[in-house]
C-alpha cells in the first residue's frame, strides 16, 4: 500500500510539474514510471517467491489483477501518459499463474470443509430435541439453506473480484463440489427418515428439509 501510494503521488507530481521542464526527448515521465515499476515488481516477485498465507495470496494478486492496472494506472491524472509507457504487468505470467492455482486449492478446500462441516452440525441438529427455525412462516434451515448457498457465492464474488478468469475457473471447480454435498446432504436425510420416525419432531424436520430443496435449486 505504500509503495502504490508513494509511486501513484509522485508519478502525479512529475505527470503535472516535472515533466513539462524538460524537453520532450528526454521522456522524462517514462523513466521515472519505468523506474518506479520495476522496483514495485521486484518486490512483488519478491514476495511471490516466498511463504505466504491464504490471504496474502489473495492480497497480491489483487494488487497484480486489480489494483495496479485499475486503480493506479488508469488514475485520470497518469492514464494518458501510462498508456504511452506501456510498463505490462506486477508479475511474470507463469508465477502470477502459480499464485493463482494456490488461490484457486485453497479456495476450493475451504468451501468443501466449510459445506462439510455445515452439514455436520445440520445432522446434529436433526437428533436434537428441537423443533426446526421458522422463516416467512415456513419450516426451513436457515444454517443449511442460506449458509451453503451464501458460501459458494461469497467465495465465487471474492474470485471474480481479483478476475473474471480466476473467477470463472474458481465457479467451475466449486459446481463439482456442490453435487458432491449434495449427494452427501441427500444420504444423511434418508437415513434420518428411515432411522428417526418416532422424532418428537420428525415431521417439520422432513418439511425444513424439502423447503431447503427450493432454495438449493
Amino acid at each position: 500500500l505504500h509503495m502504490g501510494k508513494t509511486m501513484k503521488e509522485d508519478l502525479t507530481v512529475v505527470a503535472k510539474y516535472i515533466n513539462k521542464l524538460y524537453p520532450p526527448e528526454f521522456n522524462v515521465f517514462s523513466i521515472y514510471a519505468e523506474l518506479y515499476h520495476n522496483y514495485f515488481a521486484s518486490q512483488a516477485k519478491k514476495n511471490a517467491e516466498s511463504h505466504l498465507e491464504d490471504k496474502d495470496v489473495y492480497l497480491l494478486l489483487s494488487w497484480v489483477h486489480n489494483f495496479y492496472p485499475k486503480d493506479m494506472r488508469k488514475d485520470h491524472a497518469l492514464a494518458m501518459e501510462l498508456d504511452k509507457v506501456k510498463l505490462g504487468s506486477l508479475l511474470p505470467s507463469s508465477l502470477s499463474k502459480e499464485l493463482e492455482n494456490k488461490y484457486l486449492d485453497s479456495e476450493e478446500v475451504t468451501v468443501k470443509n466449510s459445506l462439510s462441516r455445515c452439514l455436520d452440525k445440520e445432522i446434529q441438529r436433526w437428533k436434537e430435541d428441537k423443533e426446526p427455525e421458522k422463516l416467512n412462516g415456513h419450516f426451513q434451515s436457515e444454517l443449511l439453506g442460506i449458509f451453503v448457498i451464501q458460501s459458494i457465492y461469497s467465495s465465487q464474488k471474492r474470485a471474480e473480484d481479483i478476475s473474471k478468469a480466476v473467477g470463472e475457473e474458481l465457479s467451475h471447480r466449486l459446481l463439482k463440489e456442490l453435487p458432491a454435498f449434495l449427494r452427501s446432504y441427500r444420504d444423511a436425510f434418508e437415513d434420518f427418515k428411515e432411522k428417526s420416525k418416532k422424532h418428537r419432531y420428525y415431521k417439520p424436520i422432513l418439511i425444513a428439509n424439502i423447503n431447503n430443496c427450493w432454495n438449493f435449486r
